[in-house]
């Protein structure tokens, strides 16, 4: 996956598109809601509230981790597991929008979980 911070063709993603309140499920069950996101080029991500999942948390998933986006169902579909999702860096609103080395660490993160 060569740009993680970028949604793939493949995922049904439109521009502009607003995916606020989307469910969102990981390969393994749902993990919350999305609460906000970026469709930026080259810094496009979803945060996930994680509502009682995570004790209340939120995760910040690049948008290269979307597999697919269900607009019918408002679901979307990313490639991780619950528990890789979990064990990401911590969300940090105050550094996610605007400290590179912070998107650089989660990129990073989710990259390595990437599978061919």
């Amino acid at each position: 996956m060569s740009d993680i911070w970028g949604y793939q063709p493949t995922t049904g993603y439109l521009a502009g598109a607003s995916l606020i309140g989307y469910k969102v499920e990981a390969t393994d069950g749902s993990i919350g809601k999305v609460d906000r996101h970026s469709d930026e080029v080259g810094a496009s991500y979803l945060v996930v509230d994680t509502g009682t999942w995570i004790f209340g948390k939120h995760v910040l998933l690049p948008a290269g981790t979307v597999t697919r986006i269900d607009d019918d169902e408002e679901t979307i579909y990313v490639g991780r597991t619950k528990a890789e999702i979990k064990d990401a860096p911590e969300f940090d609103k105050e550094r996610h929008l605007g400290d590179a080395g912070y998107h650089e660490q989660v990129g990073r993160y989710y990259q390595g979980w990437h599978r061919a």
